[in-house]
């Protein structure tokens, strides 16, 4: 998938070279491969591994949308942009369609493999002949009843255009000969609304009974299509899967009115241009060249598929009653600091406090804010939210403050991709009521995750703050692995105060006391950080620097960890999707190791520990090392200081992720990935087990 290395002098290789990084769209697809391995992994209970697959499908569908639109726009424009590794728009776009064609059968096949699986388990999913007559008469109820009101048939003829296509719709082109003899072209869109797995039984009062017969909607649809053209003859039919540039480009300083902007662009998202067009692997010439005409797309962006199409729908069987097939359910632990009779503002001023999520419940976050809301001592909350979900009881705890009188203000980013209509909705529903909404700073993201608490007591303005690596999202924190930070501490606490200044008012302030902001002065204290690691290491002293983020992509971040490892710094990182470096490069980065860990939970955790000479430095936070949140967004990385706090991350976090040889992957040089296995008399540890187990 990369290029190969040339061999050369160690100390001839500059830093530049590109043969020492990897495309970032190769690495990214290369993480879509590790999704895909844990949808094949036996050892996963078998809807765990249909979970994976869904997710699969949902990333990849992403993937176009973004990163393969963005190629293409690239292109289309002349412009000649490369990353470090010097690949060209179109020469990423060949390598893409390379490695995207084997993940198309790679997928399709794990899917047969998982549907056969599931038929020995009562779970079965049928093509429409091969139905029992009694199941057809179940499935032509379903449709009669539920189906065929919903469906609209389309002509396409001079007087009926070619219907707009929506992004990410599944659809049917339908073949009509009329009685004249005359072939036409019709369009039937499968309902996104209606279950996409149609379950085919009759109802039953047995308990224990739990085999089950699905179809795909869509067969269903073909199966009876003269319903929906009555006289005409339907020739054939084949399915189609369009996925669309959704990627909004904002002028934000020329836009009057932000919130009404980004609204603008979420509308005109289902009008982007084609970006991908799948059809089912029979679909002939004479209904292909009606897609293509009227999408605009040439063979380069179509894709034939043996199967069906958007896996992603694979996630209507995770609904099924079936927790034989699911992981083991587990309850989260509570905050263990909290005394009888203590409220959460005495438990916070007593010391630092650290929740590792999902492991630890989230609930002590909702309750932090609520108490907040509630306690008359408190007279502002001060918040960032980037994607919070629908149904938040953080944001109705932020009501419920500003309807106590508190002053309340929420710093809401409207650009959170695909989050834009949840954030939209969430600041109309706080400025009816009063709260201070600020959309954030222009051309900066707001991905910082905040929340500041001023309360008096006595004579004193005390702040409580909690920071996070994750989303204020309570659904995703069951799914996601966060750290979540309680403090007094006052040195945080004016700097989140100042932060918060610059978020909602106009502020040229360029440093802090405690906090590591972007675009302020996180890189530059990273980068010190680095190269005072390397320092440690050129005069003989122990050196070893420890990252763990979603993704390793700025090339200044990456040349410093080469001159790190070249000087002697042991270097682990732990980068769970995309990473750029090429580790075990001989005289580059023989001593960096990278490790990627996909599991149950989706590790989004960030943590950046410094040996430092024996005096350890630890940092959490919202940035990864990539140039959009060094850069372009408003980063908080916050300093865990309290010795026993940096023992748990170093030795009952970060310890356990690189031990781990079941879930892990290493990193090879050329940017694939092998999966780590216990050695002879090895114990097996799987690191998100380990730490749900020592949870509970």
């Amino acid at each position: 998938m990369t290029r190969t290395t040339t061999k050369k002098s160690a100390s001839t290789i500059s830093l530049d070279d590109p043969s020492l990084y990897v495309n970032r769209e190769l690495s990214l697809l290369e993480f879509q491969r590790r999704v895909l391995e844990e949808a094949k992994d036996t050892s996963n209970p078998l809807l765990e591994r249909v979970k994976f697959l869904s997710i699969l499908g949902s990333n990849l569908d992403e993937f176009f949308m973004v990163r393969v639109a963005g190629l293409l726009s690239q292109l289309e424009s002349g412009a000649l942009d490369t990353g470090p590794e010097k690949m060209s728009p179109s020469q990423q776009l060949e390598a893409i369609r390379g490695v995207y064609e084997q993940l198309l059968v790679e997928s399709h096949g794990c899917l047969r493999d998982l549907l056969k699986a599931l038929e020995h388990e009562g779970v079965c999913v049928r093509d429409y002949d091969q139905l029992t007559d009694e199941q057809k008469d179940i499935a032509s109820r379903y449709f009669a009843d539920s189906l065929f009101p919903v469906l609209t048939p389309l002509a396409v003829d001079p007087g009926r255009p070619f219907p707009h296509i929506s992004n990410l719709s599944l659809n049917l082109s339908v073949l009509i000969r009329d009685a004249d003899d005359e072939e036409r072209f019709a369009r039937v869109k499968v309902p996104p609304s209606l279950p996409q797995l149609i379950p085919l039984h009759k109802p039953s009062r047995r308990r224990g009974t739990r085999a089950v017969t699905f179809i795909w909607i869509e067969q269903l649809i073909r199966a009876h299509l003269p319903n929906l053209f009555p006289g005409m003859e339907v020739v054939e039919s084949h399915l189609f899967h369009v996925t669309r540039d959704a990627e909004m480009a904002i002028q934000e300083i020329e836009a009057d009115d932000l919130l009404e902007t980004v609204e603008e662009g979420v509308r005109q998202r289902r009008f982007g241009s084609v970006v991908r067009l799948e059809v089912d692997e029979g679909m002939p010439d004479i209904l292909l060249d009606v897609l293509r005409t009227n999408f605009e797309t040439d063979d380069s962006e179509l894709y034939r598929v043996a199967g069906p199409l958007s896996l992603s729908r694979v996630k209507a069987l995770l609904s099924l009653d079936r927790p034989d097939l699911k992981d083991h359910p587990f309850t989260p632990s509570p905050l263990p600091q909290v005394q009888e009779g203590e409220d959460i503002f005495t438990t916070i001023r007593r010391g630092d406090i650290l929740v590792h999520h999902p492991y630890s419940s989230f609930q002590p976050v909702v309750d932090f804010l609520r108490a907040a809301a509630r306690d008359p001592d408190v007279l502002a909350i001060k918040m960032t939210l980037y994607r919070v979900g629908r149904n938040s009881p953080v944001v109705e705890a932020l009501l419920e403050a500003n309807e106590e009188g508190k002053q309340v203000a929420a710093v809401v980013e409207l650009k959170a991709r695909f989050d834009e209509e949840s954030n939209i909705e969430w600041a109309r529903a706080l400025e009816r009521e009063g709260v201070h909404v600020v959309y954030g700073l222009v051309g900066l993201k707001v991905h910082a995750k905040v929340a500041l608490v001023i309360r008096r007591e006595g004579n004193v303005m005390r702040r409580y703050i909690h920071l996070s690596t994750g989303n204020y999202n309570t659904v995703t924190a069951h799914l996601y692995t966060d750290l979540g930070f309680f403090t007094a501490n006052p040195e945080i606490g004016e700097d989140a105060t100042h932060l918060f200044n610059a978020l909602t008012g106009y502020s040229a302030k360029s440093d802090y006391r405690k906090l590591l902001v972007a675009p302020t002065n996180l890189r530059k204290c990273i980068e010190g950080m680095i190269a005072r690691e390397t320092a440690h290491a050129a005069a003989g002293r122990e050196a070893r620097i420890v990252i763990k983020c979603n993704s390793i992509v700025d090339p200044r971040i990456i040349k410093l960890l080469y001159a790190a490892s070249r000087a002697g710094v042991q270097v682990e990182l732990l980068a769970r999707g995309i990473c750029c470096l090429r580790p075990g490069l001989k005289g580059v980065s023989d001593n960096i190791r990278v490790t990627s860990i996909v599991g149950r939970f989706l590790e989004h955790s960030r943590i950046f520990y410094f040996l430092n000479g024996g005096e350890e430095e630890v940092y959490l936070g919202s940035a990864d090392m990539m140039p959009r949140n060094i850069n372009r967004r408003v980063e908080v990385l916050f300093p865990v200081t309290k010795p026993v706090l940096v023992r748990q991350i170093r030795d009952r976090m970060l310890a356990v992720y690189l031990q781990d040889n079941v879930k892990a992957r290493r990193m090879n040089a050329d940017g694939t990935y092998s999966r780590v296995k216990p050695k002879k008399g090895e114990r097996a540890v799987n690191a998100q087990l380990a730490l749900l187990r020592a949870k509970h």
